[in-house]
């Protein structure tokens, strides 16, 4: 079975930001979690038990699994990867032209689900926040323009989603 990608090495110089906590922690280990069920097509009660029983202990971008929200970790990952059809639809009205949704990194596009289902279903929580929680995870496996990327299509679509929240 693939690894997740560089657990507990982030990519990205220096380390995790202060007061992440539980919610930051069960978002890295989602997105994780995300890309070995797309990578090795485990089903997700399996992945979502491997990572709560075997890697507690783990160490990713500062953070310990076991410090991670075990309820929305599990959410993330069950709910991201059920309505997987419906969120890359939402995506690819905010990919550009000449791409699709397909051709996304692996890594990249479980990233934008996740945000996307909170986006759409965790309206307790706000936009920005979210948009900012997913930008910094990207910051944690890229390098490029993706964490750039990542920020501009969440944007796009938080403002089509909540609009009552930006004001438009």
């Amino acid at each position: 079975m693939p690894a997740a990608p560089a657990a507990g090495k982030p990519r990205r110089k220096g380390k995790a930001k202060p007061g992440g906590g539980k919610r930051r922690a069960s978002r890295l280990a989602a997105v994780q979690a995300l890309y070995q069920i797309e990578i090795a097509g485990i089903a997700p009660d399996a992945v979502v038990m491997e990572f709560l029983q075997h890697r507690v202990a783990e160490e990713i971008d500062g953070q310990r699994l076991g410090e991670l929200d075990q309820a929305l970790f599990a959410e993330l990952v069950r709910e991201t990867h059920a309505r997987r059809g419906e969120l890359d639809d939402m995506l690819s009205a905010v990919v550009d032209e000449e791409w699709s949704v397909e051709r996304l990194d692996t890594l990249l596009k479980v990233l934008l689900r996740a945000g996307l289902y909170e986006l759409s279903y965790k309206l307790e929580v706000p936009a920005r926040a979210i948009i900012a929680e997913y930008v910094a995870i990207a910051h944690d496996f890229f390098f490029g323009k993706e964490p750039a990327m990542a920020n501009g299509m969440l944007d796009r679509l938080a403002r089509s989603l909540r609009e009552e929240e930006f004001g438009q």
